[in-house]
């Protein structure tokens, strides 16, 4: 796993007290939405052939194959010769050539498999500028039609030739409709899809639970995808070591003032100011941080409270910030009731993602 640079710290104090989160106020304009749908940072440099497939698992391999074949097949849709656009997708495009079979991927596997390295992969493979593609989480994807509503939606993404959705939500059934309702839009203009979602951890071992799952919830468009299973143990965890036990506050503290660009915030704090700030700007609001600090990590107290910090996992994880904590260990902040409810893939998730970063912090203590 790579290493964020903002990981190994400076030893000595630096001359200006730390940055915190909860100062800030983001404020995005829905061009920056728009702009923003690309794959984040930390899967900025991916390739199919940077993705190391587990030899003992042969679905990996498997999978780079066939979207290899998918990303060259995309060549003909809205030809390049098509009309001009403007930033958001006004005027129409010219109508697409549709090649045959399924337009759609959908990688279906746990926790750490690599699916989001695949789906950067295919961003970058697909032969089309960047303004034709689109990638981004389907909580952005949400973002972005509350932001512009739907048609405007529709026609600023009708116009591309791929559409990459990261972690598709199947756990609330409003979004997913609204979602569904936008691919099949899309799909009609000719727009290639791809998606993945996380198996249900009660359910891994249960063969083809999540394609079966999603499939089901994206109504009439399962026609449009082929499922991918790709099989594997979480890689952030694969011959790693265990993460790293909480520091004090002390050394939280200090490593917050020797490292530059770093914030520090009090964790019971930092959850009250997520709940006054849209996670739409929860990326936003990481801008310019090469590390997080936080001191005394508890357990989280709500259901709401939980899902806006999933957000922020996401956003710091895309962006490789490491989270140098004091506290609770990240594996006890969701309640056993959490863990076995209907939002249980979210929170495990988010436990995955803050335990690499917080192993990626390890070298900001002297």
């Amino acid at each position: 796993m790579s290493t964020s640079p903002a990981a190994s710290g400076s030893g000595s104090m630096t001359d200006t007290a730390p940055l915190s989160l909860c100062d800030r106020e983001p404020h995005v304009p829905a061009d920056r939405l728009v702009a923003e749908m690309v794959p984040p940072p930390r899967f900025d440099s991916v390739r199919f052939d940077t993705y190391i497939p587990d030899p003992n698992q042969p679905s990996q391999t498997e999978a780079v194959r066939v979207l290899e074949g998918f990303a060259a097949g995309l060549g003909g849709a809205h030809a390049v010769g098509g009309a001009k656009r403007g930033f958001l997708g006004l005027g129409r495009p010219r109508a697409p050539k549709t090649p045959a079979g399924p337009r759609g991927v959908y990688l279906d596997g746990g926790y750490g498999v690599g699916k989001t390295h695949l789906l950067a992969s295919l961003w970058h493979a697909t032969p089309a500028e960047p303004s034709l593609k689109a990638f981004g989480t389907f909580v952005e994807l949400t973002n972005l039609v509350g932001a512009l509503g739907f048609q405007k939606t529709v026609q600023t993404l009708s116009g591309h030739r791929l559409l990459c959705i990261d972690e598709f939500e199947l756990d609330d059934p409003g979004d997913t409709v609204l979602v569904s309702t936008l691919l099949g839009k899309l799909v009609d203009a000719g727009v290639a899809l791809a998606a993945t979602s996380n198996t249900l951890p009660g359910k891994l071992g249960e063969g083809r639970f999540a394609a079966v799952d999603f499939l089901r919830e994206i109504q009439g468009l399962s026609a449009h995808f082929r499922p991918l299973r790709i099989d594997g143990e979480d890689y952030r965890h694969r011959g790693l070591p265990e993460a790293p036990a909480p520091f004090t506050d002390e050394e939280v503290t200090r490593a917050a003032y020797a490292t530059e660009g770093a914030s520090l915030d009090d964790f019971p704090s930092l959850l009250e100011h997520l709940a006054k700030v849209h996670p739409s700007r929860y990326g936003a609001l990481t801008d310019d941080l090469r590390a997080v600090c936080l001191t005394d990590v508890q357990p989280v107290p709500d259901q709401s409270t939980a899902l806006r910090l999933v957000v922020l996992a996401d956003r710091l994880y895309d962006r490789e910030v490491p989270v140098l904590a004091s506290g609770q260990p990240f594996d006890r902040l969701f309640s056993e009731e959490m863990l076995n409810g209907g939002y249980r893939k979210k929170y495990f998730r988010a436990i995955s993602r803050l335990t690499a970063l917080a192993r990626d912090a390890k070298g900001l203590v002297a």
